[in-house]
């Protein structure tokens, strides 16, 4: 051998050797040494305690399923045994309750003062070696061995989940890196998570199972009609991945009990934006339960939903700490619609819950709703709808549940014992939680045959606590009640205005359960105006300024009449004026004048077949006091049972009814009190229909009171 090829082969025999002295070097190495190092650097990074308190190592081995000759280069197979994370130091001696969090006595506690986030009994990934060589990290698969994890977030905000990482150079913070990370799946048996949170008042415990094998999404969902034309977030969901995990928790949310189970997609689906990730949940709190199965776009970041959603319970004003919508309280329901939600748009999180179809105690709804968690208050928008509202659910949204119904649900009446008008205060403070725009209709309405409401429709508008319902119409007794309502929920105590009119109520419909009304043509309207300031109705009534103008035409009065509507007043004046017949009303008309709550007819006159019979005196609403007179004066040569006036004192609840002591009425001094009675007669005028005024009784009547002077 030459003298060159002796070197050439010394030269590689040291290669070689040195080669060799490597892989043993490598093979036999103790990782275990670097622990204080890695550890250093991840908590340097991290700016939190971290520790791999066991064992750590590198096994090498060959993939069998690598082709060729790359099947004979071994992989690392790293392993590290007991991992802990801590928690950033700026919450020890903080708990979600102000105290310290409590954790495991792992370590000692001046390495974790203020706790731990997460353990990990083990941690195993492999790294393909030849991917390092163009400068790639990537790992087919982590292993994680009971992963446990504790979050934290105090009141003022502050949470363990927020990572701050060490800075960077300037000069390198926004230099792209040449290397990537790339890892195909993350796997972990069961992991457990515990929540405390005093933003949310939740202390929630969660335990994540592997399900054995992939469930596919179709068979938990349901496999949508492809021959549809379907939206981009319906065909995202038709390529969504299995659901991989099963998962259960329990413990309390907004301080409510609260216990769920569920499904959701692997680990890789999550941290890829460009994958629906899969989710099946059943909540339950009290008496609400909330079912959801659908997909989350970008959950990482949270980005959006498109989840099919089903909610039910006892009634939808217990959402509220739940969902955060405020509704109003109401019989027990349950819907069922599609709810989607794009997260990160900058007027705030825009939620749609579409196309549902439920039930609020026996009436069904449908319809959909917008809610936008805009500042300064969040706002629903939307429109719903009722094929039959039945009546008594929609009793509790307008404050007209009875002491009745509060007894059957186990509450206790607070109306007092010797009052008739309402006094329970309304909840004007939860006005101020969120704005409203939704509009409603119900086609037909189930009630009572005495109550003669046919349908309804109204546009709600709620607005920095001011209240509006306008329109608010009701179908009734074969015409219609309009009103336009306005609450001032801001003001203390709460300040109103209602517009209320009144027309073409039909008498046989308006009392469809006195016979001697069904042939009755007559009708009824009305108009109303009044504000009010108060937190109850007892004291808007008592407080309420305004007008009111009632004419009834071709009417009836009885004894019968008052017996049926449980006037017992009624009924002893009927009997002193007419005696037992039924006598028909001509035209009834009153304009009444609302002043402090104190309300004094200028005009209240009934023209009946045997008399004209003028009503004088005031009610008082703030008082509940009765102090009327009613004056008779038959006509002609009809004789009019009695033909003193007759009174009607005393209080709502306990009125007294008699004859004024006296002499008798002088004839004509109820006509002489009629012609000072020009500008009611003219004001009720205007609620005649000019196509009817001819065949209306009042006409005359009215028209010959303006004529007097």
């Amino acid at each position: 051998m030459t003298k060159t090829g002796k070197v050439l082969t010394g030269i590689v025999g040291v290669i070689l050797l040195l080669l060799v002295a490597a892989i043993v070097f490598v093979m036999t190495f103790d990782w275990n040494r670097l622990k204080p190092t890695i550890n250093e650097k991840v908590a340097t990074e991290l700016q939190r305690p971290f520790a791999i308190r066991g064992n750590l190592g590198v096994d090498w081995s060959r993939k069998g399923d690598e082709p060729g000759w790359r099947g004979w280069v071994p992989w690392p197979h790293i392993h590290a045994e007991d991992l802990v994370l801590g928690n950033p130091p700026d919450l020890a001696g903080d708990k979600a309750d102000g105290k310290t969090n409590d954790a495991p006595d792992k370590a000692p506690a001046t390495a974790f003062p203020a706790g731990e986030m997460v353990t990990l009994k083990r941690v195993d990934a492999s790294i393909a070696p030849l991917a390092l060589l163009a400068k790639k990290v990537l790992i087919p698969r982590i292993w994680l061995t009971q992963p446990d994890a504790n979050l934290l977030r105090l009141a003022n905000g502050k949470n363990n989940w927020t990572f701050n990482l060490a800075n960077s150079p300037a000069e390198d913070k926004h230099a792209p890196s040449d290397w990537s990370v790339n890892i195909n799946d993350i796997v972990f048996d069961r992991g457990n998570i515990n929540l405390k949170d005093a933003v949310l008042q939740a202390d929630l415990h969660a335990v994540i199972d592997p399900l054995g094998k992939p469930l596919p999404f179709a068979e938990v969902i349901g496999a949508r009609d492809e021959s549809k034309v379907q939206t981009p977030a319906e065909q995202g969901q038709n390529k969504a991945p299995d659901f991989m995990f099963g998962w259960k928790i329990d413990g309390k949310y907004q301080g409510q009990p609260l216990t769920g189970s569920g499904k959701i997609g692997g680990m890789l689906s999550m941290s890829d934006a460009s994958i629906p990730f899969p989710l099946q949940a059943d909540v339950r709190s009290g008496s609400t339960r909330i079912v959801v199965a659908g997909t989350l776009t970008d959950p990482g970041n949270l980005a959006g939903l498109d989840l099919q959603l089903k909610f039910s319970g006892a009634s939808l004003d217990n959402l509220y700490p739940l969902i955060g919508v405020l509704l109003p309280a109401t019989p027990a329901y349950n819907t069922d619609g599609r709810l989607m939600a794009s997260l990160k748009q900058t007027g705030g999180a825009v939620y749609r819950y579409e196309n549902f179809n439920g039930k609020i105690g026996d009436s069904d709804i449908h319809g959909s709703l917008t809610y936008t968690s805009s500042q300064p208050r969040p706002k629903l928008i939307g429109n719903m709808s009722s094929d039959k509202l039945r009546f008594a659910d929609l009793a509790p949204l307008i404050g007209a549940d009875s002491n009745q119904e509060k007894a059957h649900r186990g509450e206790r009446s607070r109306q007092p014992s010797n009052k008739v008008l309402p006094t329970e205060k309304f909840d004007t403070k939860s006005w101020q939680v969120m704005d409203a725009d939704v509009t409603y209709t119900a086609k037909r309405i189930d009630r009572d045959k005495s109550l003669p409401l046919t349908d309804l429709a109204t546009h709600v508008v709620l607005n920095h606590g001011e209240l509006l319902l306008d329109p608010l119409r009701f179908g009734m007794a074969g015409g219609n009640l309009n009103a336009i309502v306005r609450l001032n929920g801001n003001q203390n105590p709460m300040h109103g205005k209602v517009d209320l009119h009144a027309r073409r109520l039909q008498l046989k419909e308006l009392l469809p359960q006195v016979q001697a009304m069904r042939n009755s043509l007559g009708q009824l309207n009305g108009d109303a105006s009044f504000t009010a300031a108060g937190n109850s109705v007892a004291t808007l009534l008592a407080t309420s300024n305004g007008n009111l103008r009632l004419l009834l035409n071709q009417g009836l009065i009885s004894r019968s009449l008052m017996e049926l509507l449980g006037l017992n007043v009624g009924n002893y004046l009927v009997a002193k004026l007419f005696g037992d017949d039924e006598v028909k009303i001509n035209c009834a008309v009153a304009d009444i004048q609302l002043r402090h709550g104190l309300a004094t007819p200028r005009l209240f006159v009934i023209d009946t077949e045997n008399a004209i019979i003028n009503i004088t005196g005031n009610i008082n609403f703030a008082t509940e006091r009765l102090d009327l007179s009613i004056d008779p004066e038959s006509k002609g040569l009809r004789i009019l049972t009695l033909r003193s006036p007759l009174y009607v004192k005393g209080t709502f609840k306990r009125p007294d009814a008699g004859v004024k002591a006296g002499p008798l009425l002088a004839r004509g001094a109820v006509a002489a009190v009629l012609g000072v009675a020009l500008t009611p007669a003219a004001a009720l005028l205007a609620l005649i229909s000019p196509s009817e005024a001819e065949q209306n009784p009042c006409t005359p009547f009215l028209q010959k009171m303006k004529q007097k002077k």
